[in-house]
């Protein structure tokens, strides 16, 4: 029998319902053929880079999948479109933003993939999430674990465990 690999996958929404579009989000990728095994607590997250725009909701999942990176990019980009997300402008604000961190060891670039992810350990939003609930999983480049890499980020962005009360993030 294979063992199937670890996936991790980021899950970002600051548009309409975000705690809905998170939860939509994971159930697409779960009928895509993404098995859930753990999900972290939701973050609200301050916007890195891109326009001025609303707080995040992000959180991390691990998974496993008979898909390839290819094909699990596909459902991806697919729950994003389920979920109206319009690509207009880098960084911008979205309904969901599924990005494709971690493939079990797999080290891919090819055109419109890079795994690992390819800004993953510069990410405070990810590597908090990531290191809840997985952190001894290992770069397969660097060799770093998730909670390495969160001690060593460059990002200051803030990163608050959202409780559900803070709707519009910190004033």
């Amino acid at each position: 029998m294979t063992t199937r690999p670890a996936v991790f996958l980021g899950l970002g929404s600051n548009m309409g319902d975000r705690e809905g579009n998170l939860s939509r989000g994971r159930d697409l990728l779960a009928d895509g053929g993404l098995r859930l095994t753990r999900t972290s607590r939701l973050y609200l997250t301050e916007p890195v880079g891109g326009p001025v725009q609303p707080w995040f909701l992000n959180q991390v999942v691990e998974g496993t999948t008979d898909l390839t990176p290819e094909a699990l990019l596909a459902v991806c980009l697919g729950a994003e479109r389920a979920l109206l997300r319009v690509r207009t402008e880098k960084d911008g604000p979205r309904t969901l933003d599924v990005d494709l961190l971690l493939y079990g060891d797999a080290v891919m670039r090819a055109p419109g993939l890079t795994v690992p992810h390819p800004r993953l350990a510069e990410r405070r939003f990810v590597l908090v999430p990531l290191a809840e609930i997985a952190p001894l999983v290992r770069h397969p480049e660097s060799g770093l674990s998730a909670a390495e890499m969160l001690a060593r980020c460059p990002d200051d962005s803030r990163v608050i465990l959202h409780d559900g009360a803070l709707l519009q993030g910190p004033r």
